[in-house]
């Protein structure tokens, strides 16, 4: 039995890859039900930090044989991958409802889902994920960054910007944990990089957030009309109008109960920008979503074949997308 588990032992492992994908899905469904499961995300992100921290120190006891070094790496990193899975597995449902599809902010989704797929594949989490310092520290700090950006808006009603900063603070705080305790590196080289990963972040929250979709928000429903009366469209559009005259958009924007955001919406004929309404605040927890309007004149002299209106949070995250086409 032992022979024949050692000579199959990595199509086992990627038998075993194959229903931790299977079992991520369901994770999935459970993700897009229940979002009370994002408070146990604190527990699945400390152990998973403290066990990476000090496993070395663990496997490199004198008192443990060579072989019982690499049970007890492979117990710990199988704990680690099963809470990434469920981590992550349930956050990509939340951030795929935030996602526009045809925008930027599909980036990010695919980066998730990426990470997810790659913590059910044990040959390649045990083998190279966390066995570089550096991979283990970007790959915490990309999932911690996910993890905290949806969980402060959902649970505690924090704004995105001020969710974006606390999530970069403390993917940080985690990377730099693991630089100093698992690199080895001391001094300025330790400083530099250290540097360059506080530089990366603040790029990516000052200048990248639109490449970010603002889980949990999402667009629950966009009509063009004529105008708009009592929050309802009238004469609605379903194509560009020939001739001049009001063209008004109403949006339901869903958001969870006690989160205040502030949104805009900015039209666009084509790829060119016609206008940018003001800020108004969003508040959460409306069943049929906060509805927000704005119109503009169609004049005779604009040329374009499509229409889109953007509906943007103050950090310029894109919340979903409406538009007219001839």
């Amino acid at each position: 039995m032992v022979r024949f588990l050692h000579r199959h032992e990595t199509l086992l492992w990627w038998m075993h890859s194959s229903y931790a994908l299977l079992f991520g899905v369901g994770v999935m469904w459970l993700g897009a039900k229940n979002f009370t499961y994002l408070r146990l995300i604190v527990f699945h992100i400390s152990f998973i930090w403290l066990t990476s921290l000090f496993l070395p120190a663990i496997v490199n006891r004198s008192w443990l044989s060579p072989r019982w070094r690499e049970r007890t790496r492979l117990a710990i990193n199988y704990f680690n991958k099963n809470f990434y899975q469920q981590l992550l597995f349930f956050l990509l449902p939340v951030y795929y409802a935030s996602t526009t599809f045809g925008s930027r902010n599909m980036w990010f989704l695919a980066l998730l889902a990426i990470s997810a797929v790659l913590s059910t594949m044990d040959i390649v989490y045990d083998r190279y994920l966390s066995a570089r310092w550096p991979l283990t520290a970007l790959f915490f700090m990309f999932n911690l960054f996910a993890s905290i950006n949806v969980m402060l808006p959902l649970l505690w009603s924090v704004s995105h910007q001020w969710a974006f900063w606390i999530s970069g603070a403390l993917a940080l705080g985690g990377f730099a944990s693991m630089l100093y305790r698992l690199s080895g590196l001391r001094g300025n080289r330790a400083k530099l990089l250290l540097a360059a990963a506080a530089l990366g972040l603040f790029l990516i929250i000052e200048f990248f957030r639109p490449l970010i979709p603002p889980a949990p928000l999402s667009l629950g429903s966009a009509q063009f009309g004529r105008s708009v009366r009592s929050l309802r469209i009238v004469s609605p559009l379903h194509s560009l109008p020939t001739g001049p005259g009001k063209i008004a958009v109403l949006t339901a924007i869903k958001a969870p109960m006690g989160l205040q955001e502030s949104v805009r919406h900015v039209w666009y004929l084509d790829d060119r920008a016609i206008f940018a309404s003001d800020l108004h605040p969003v508040t959460g927890g409306r069943k049929e979503g906060y509805r927000l309007w704005t119109q503009i004149t169609w004049r005779p002299g604009f040329a374009g074949r499509v229409l889109k209106v953007d509906v943007e949070t103050q950090g310029g995250q894109l919340i979903g997308r409406a538009q007219l086409k001839q």
